[in-house]
C-alpha cells in the first residue's frame, strides 16, 4: 500500500509515473483496487475539468469490411451474422443526431466500416452532413473512417469537423496476432495525420483481446506519447463466428484495475466508457467512472446494444457529478 501512495503523490505532483511504476499497480490484489480507484478519482478531480462528457455513434455504412481484424463482426473474413449496408443518406444520419442529441449527447460520431475513405463522393457526402450538423444542432461532430491521409484531414477539418476517433485497439507488440491486413504504423500515421491539421483525436483500444497487462500499459504509454485528447477503452464481448468467440471475459475488479492505472499514465485526459461494459462490468460500471473514466459513450454501439441513455445520465447524476 505504502509504495501505490508513493506513486500516486508522485502523480498529483505533476510527474509522469514510469513503465516500470504502473506494472508495480497492475500487481496489486484485489483487496487494493478499491484504495487505488479512490486515489485515481483524486487524480481525475485535480487533473480534468470536472465534466463528464456524452457522446453518441451511429454506424452509417455497416458490414463487408477488407480487414481482419480478429474481434470485428463486420470483417468480410469472418461468419458472422451483420446487417450489410451503404452509406446512409445525408437526411438519415441528420435525424439519428438529432435524436442523440435531444438524449444528451455532447458529441456525436459517424462512423463507416472498412479500411478507410475509399472515394471522394464519400468525402463529400460527410462534409455536407458535418456542415449541417453545425448549422442544425449544438452537437460537435466526430468522424470515424478509419486510416486517414493527411489530405483527407485537412479537407474534413476544413469542414467544421471537432474530432477524428481511430483507435490503436492494443498495443504494437500485440496488434500482429489481433490483425494481419494492415500494421500499426498505420493506424500511428492516421493520428499524427489528424493532429497536424488541428482535429482533436480520439484514440484508444479493447481489453481483453487476449494481451497481457503489459500490453495494456504499452499501449497507454502510447496513447499519451501521441498525446492524443480522447482515449476510449472498449472491453471485448466475443462475438460469435470471429477467431475470438471463444475468450473468456475480463473480470470486473481487473476492469476497473485497468480503468485506474490508465488514469495514473494519462491524467489530464478524458478516459471514455466504450462499448461492452455493461456485460462485462455489469453492476459495477459506476465504479469505473469513480476509477478514472470522464467519458461516456451512451446509447447503441456499432452492432450491439447499449443500454437505454438515461440510464447513463441517471447513474452520473446519482455520483454527483452533473
Amino acid at each position: 500500500m505504502e509504495r501505490i501512495e508513493e506513486i500516486f503523490d508522485k502523480v498529483m505532483v505533476g510527474e509522469d509515473i514510469t513503465v516500470e511504476e504502473a506494472k508495480e499497480l497492475s500487481k496489486v490484489n484485489d483487496n487494493q483496487i478499491l484504495d487505488l480507484i479512490v486515489m485515481s478519482k483524486k487524480i481525475t478531480d485535480k487533473f480534468t475539468d470536472g465534466e463528464i462528457d456524452f457522446c453518441s455513434i451511429v454506424n452509417a455504412k455497416s458490414g463487408s469490411c477488407s480487414e481482419d481484424c480478429k474481434f470485428c463482426a463486420q470483417s468480410a473474413h469472418y461468419d458472422v451474422e451483420v446487417t450489410d449496408y451503404s452509406m446512409l443518406l445525408e437526411d438519415e444520419i441528420i435525424e439519428k443526431a438529432k435524436k442523440k442529441e435531444e438524449q444528451g449527447a455532447d458529441h456525436f460520431g459517424i462512423v463507416t466500416s472498412g479500411k478507410g475513405v475509399i472515394s471522394d463522393g464519400e468525402v463529400q457526402k460527410l462534409i455536407k452532413v458535418i456542415k449541417r450538423l453545425n448549422q442544425e444542432t449544438d452537437l460537435k461532430v466526430c468522424l470515424s473512417l478509419g486510416t486517414l491521409s493527411k489530405k483527407a484531414a485537412e479537407e474534413l477539418a476544413g469542414s467544421g469537423l471537432n474530432r477524428y476517433h481511430h483507435n490503436l485497439e492494443t498495443s504494437r507488440s500485440y496488434f500482429s496476432e489481433i490483425c494481419t491486413t494492415h500494421n500499426y504504423q498505420e493506424r500511428v500515421e492516421t493520428v499524427a495525420n489528424v493532429k497536424e491539421v488541428g482535429l482533436e483525436i480520439c484514440c484508444g483500444g479493447i481489453i481483453g483481446l487476449g494481451e497481457s497487462f503489459a500490453d495494456r500499459i504499452e499501449m497507454a504509454f502510447e496513447l499519451k506519447r501521441l498525446d492524443v485528447d480522447s482515449v476510449p477503452i472498449n472491453i471485448l464481448n466475443p462475438v460469435e463466428g470471429t477467431p475470438l468467440e471463444d475468450n473468456e471475459r475480463l473480470e470486473p475488479l481487473e476492469i476497473l484495475k485497468t480503468i485506474a492505472i490508465f488514469r495514473f499514465i494519462l491524467p489530464d485526459k478524458l478516459i471514455r466508457y466504450g462499448g461492452g461494459r455493461e456485460d462485462n462490468l455489469r453492476d459495477l460500471q459506476s465504479l469505473g467512472v469513480l476509477a478514472g473514466v470522464n467519458g461516456l459513450l451512451i446509447g447503441n454501439y456499432l452492432t450491439t446494444k447499449g443500454r437505454e441513455a438515461t440510464e447513463d445520465i441517471q447513474m452520473i447524476k446519482d455520483l454527483g457529478l452533473i
